[in-house]
């Protein structure tokens, strides 16, 4: 049985398959890959599968480089049987691409095009409905 060492723990995330939704890992890892230069995925488990996505889905858009995978089989103690079990354990270390600050500053530009865009259409909603209750009184 192979261990893996522990990494710095600031830059790492433990993803499961069961407490957070797909897309909070791959928004904390963006966070992460702003405020370091690579960021470590780890899994156990049933996880291991979230985890690879996650990978995947940010190497897709261009917003990370595979720098490192490694895997194992680690010991645990089963609660409800009170014995040893094996499970799969999986690392994924990815660092920025080249294109991540252009591309993150990008998605930010849109994001606020979208607000502006948003606040512009409520303000026309609400000039239509004072114009529509002026026309009823």
């Amino acid at each position: 049985m192979e261990t893996i060492a522990p990494a710095a723990t600031e830059n790492r995330i433990q993803v499961s398959n069961t407490k957070k939704p797909l897309f909070f890992y791959v928004n904390l890892a963006k966070r992460f890959l702003q405020q370091h230069a690579e960021v470590e995925l780890s899994a156990l488990g049933m996880a291991v599968a979230t985890v690879v996505t996650v990978a995947e889905i940010l190497k897709n858009n261009g917003l990370a480089v595979e720098k490192r995978i490694q895997t194992c089989t680690v010991e645990m103690r089963d609660d409800f049987k009170d014995r040893p079990v094996q499970k799969a354990k999986m690392e994924i270390v990815l660092g920025k691409s080249d294109q991540f600050d252009h591309l993150i500053a990008l998605s930010m530009q849109e994001q606020e095009m979208e607000a502006q865009d948003e606040l512009a259409l409520e303000a026309e909603m609400e000039r239509l409905r004072e114009q529509n209750a002026a026309a009823a009184a």
